[in-house]
């Protein structure tokens, strides 16, 4: 007789964590999704080139925490993999709606949602999922899963949204092959109003990228 596998629900704790506080000089608030093999902690650093005074950083941790190489001493993180994925995608996107909660963005800043890599995939669906107003959406060498569609951004305010994807011209992970299927749903999803960015370099997050993009 073959096993069955079950499902169970149980409750689940994660961390996240933030940079400057949110004051009345805060313009912007960041909500960041870091790459696999990150750790929010470390990932926050790329960031410190912003304003202080003006920019809050949230930084969602990956749940699935694992060791990096064979040496047991480095630790990253992964959203999700192909293993159960509607079922992951569930649960990132309920963590992700709690650590927004949690966090009571004042409705006069600017809300920057930003992806690099992995992360890409959980800002576009977190995004559509909450179907939430942002003044950018910044997509760096990362791809939007295939299943969005154009009618799953038709909320966006397009016209007063800033959409911006960064990547490297050697990134090892974007073929030319993969780059021109980007660009044809990246034109569809947008309508043509992403502003393309490129640099000299692989699949690496340049802190002097991020401190001019907005």
């Amino acid at each position: 007789m073959a096993p069955t596998e079950k499902t169970v629900r149980y409750t689940a704790q994660n961390t996240y964590l933030t940079q400057n506080p949110i004051t009345q000089k805060t313009k912007n608030v960041w909500l960041v999704f870091h790459g696999i093999g990150y750790l929010s902690r470390y990932f926050v650093k790329y960031f410190e080139g912003l304003n202080p005074d003006e920019n809050h950083i949230i930084v969602p941790q990956a749940p699935s925490k694992y060791y990096l190489k064979n040496e047991y001493k480095y630790v990253g993180a992964s959203w999700l993999t192909k293993e159960n994925r509607h079922m992951e995608i569930d649960n990132v996107l309920n963590y992700v709606d709690a650590v927004f909660d949690s966090e009571q963005i004042p409705s006069d800043v600017n809300l920057i949602l930003f992806g690099f890599s992995q992360g890409v995939s959980i800002a576009t669906r977190w995004l559509v999922h909450r179907k939430i107003q942002v003044k950018a959406l910044i997509l760096y060498a990362g791809g939007i899963p295939n299943e969005l569609k154009k009618e799953d951004f038709s909320f966006l305010d397009l016209e007063n949204t800033t959409i911006k994807i960064i990547y490297g011209d050697t990134d090892e992970f974007l073929t030319p092959e993969r780059l021109k299927v980007e660009k044809v749903k990246i034109d569809a999803l947008f309508q043509g109003k992403a502003e393309v960015t490129t640099f000299k370099g692989g699949h690496e997050v340049k802190p002097e990228i991020i401190a001019g993009v907005i």
